[in-house]
């Protein structure tokens, strides 16, 4: 079972990717996504629905994701959120 136990980051602010920070939340917290995009209007539920996706594939329960995207694809999404869920993660990811 994957546990987050730090802080991680992955991805930049460059053009068509998304930085995405992961923190541990406190017991029962649940997962708490903070999105920031120019295009949050229009894709902001895909967005979201993109890294909820990775995040409940590992079966994570208490976790606050800042998400600052700059035009990213679903596939770049779902990267950065794996990348930084090992980063952060201790056990078997």
């Amino acid at each position: 079972m994957v546990q987050i136990v730090r802080s991680a980051i992955a991805g930049t602010l460059e053009s068509n990717d998304i930085m995405i920070s992961i923190a541990p939340a406190q017991p029962g917290a649940g997962i708490h996504i903070e999105l920031n995009s120019p295009v949050k209007n229009q894709y902001g539920r895909q967005i979201e629905a993109a890294i909820r996706a990775v995040v409940e594939r590992y079966g994570l329960q208490d976790i606050l994701i800042q998400a600052n995207d700059r035009g990213a694809l679903d596939c770049t999404i779902e990267a950065r959120v794996e990348t930084a869920i090992v980063r952060a993660a201790k056990g078997e990811a």
